[in-house]
């Protein structure tokens, strides 16, 4: 299964969270969530650090689909969070 196929199956179910996001899911349940998706069928896997970086980086391009744009105060134009607003938020 490919990176892509397994991130459009993750956004089908994205809608859950987001309707439970102000109703008190935590980032614990979140990262539970992409782990379950990712992760799944692996059985037992020894990760190489590139592929924990590309973990992190699936893992962030979700938070950035769940959290959604931010608008910029400078330029008033919406933008994607940066890595460090998304480790501040979650």
């Amino acid at each position: 299964m490919g990176f892509n196929s397994v991130f459009k199956g993750l956004m089908k179910t994205t809608n859950h969270f987001l309707c439970t996001k102000s109703v008190g899911t935590t980032q614990s349940d979140l990262d539970q969530a992409v782990n379950i998706l990712v992760l799944y069928g692996c059985e037992t896997w020894s990760l190489i650090l590139k592929e924990e970086h590309r973990l992190r980086v699936f893992e962030n391009r979700v938070l950035r689909r769940i959290s959604g744009p931010k608008r910029d105060e400078v330029t008033g134009e919406w933008r994607k969070l940066h890595n460090e607003e998304l480790n501040e938020l979650y």
